[in-house]
């Protein structure tokens, strides 16, 4: 080969190849084209187990109960807890800016401790309070819980004593109505309302709370 149509061949070459290239290389974007943002990648379809996450429960009929069963809210009766509200009332009164024995929560109080005493006590608490109704209607053709001051001091004064706790009357009836008078100052005297009054006129420091709660006997309300 002559030397002149080497040079040639060589400068060809590279020619070539640029044209051959730039044939392949992709046509430019239009302004418009460019502009616009990538096409956001489809998010892949969720497959899962048909035959677990479909599942449905049965539903549940309902049914009506053959029968239920009424709660006794106290151990006393209607009546005998109306006579004890008014037994607490005539024994132990508002005084002195005290609460009585009915605000302090005294005849629901007995109420429990005696649901949850021995069968004796239950049995002369729940004849005493009837026999004390029992008294008023005879007497006075009212039930107890309606009698007046006057009335309820002569169905209670003769039948109270002065002794000491080991020593109580021998009679039912006498038992039973100073029993229930010495209950009814304890539970009184040992409410909350009673230990907030306490505080309030300053017979007693602030931060000493003892005192029953019936309905929720683990806390202790601190005055």
């Amino acid at each position: 080969m002559r030397r002149r149509d080497f040079v040639k061949a060589i400068v060809a070459v590279p020619v070539a190849a640029r044209t051959m290239f730039g044939q392949q290389s992709a046509a430019p974007q239009s302004a418009a084209t460019a502009a616009l943002p990538p096409a956001a990648e489809t998010a892949p379809t969720a497959t899962h187990d048909k035959g677990f996450f479909d599942y449905k429960a049965h539903p549940i009929a309902a049914s009506v109960p053959d029968g239920f069963a009424t709660t006794q809210a106290n151990f006393f009766n209607e009546r005998q807890m109306a006579t004890l509200r008014k037994l607490c009332d005539v024994l132990l009164p508002p005084l002195n800016g005290y609460p009585g024995a009915t605000q302090a929560g005294a005849p629901e109080f007995i109420d429990f401790l005696i649901g949850a005493s021995p069968a004796d006590r239950q049995h002369m608490y729940r004849a005493g309070l009837d026999r004390l109704n029992a008294n008023a209607e005879k007497q006075f053709h009212v039930p107890f819980a309606r009698v007046d001051a006057a009335q309820a001091d002569k169905l209670i004064r003769p039948w109270l004593r002065t002794w000491m706790p080991d020593h109580p009357p021998k009679e039912r009836f006498a038992s039973f109505i100073n029993l229930a008078h010495q209950d009814i100052r304890t539970a009184t005297m040992n409410s909350q309302a009673w230990s907030i009054a306490a505080t309030a006129t300053g017979e007693r420091a602030p931060g000493i709370g003892l005192y029953w709660s019936p309905i929720d006997p683990d806390i202790q309300m601190y005055v």
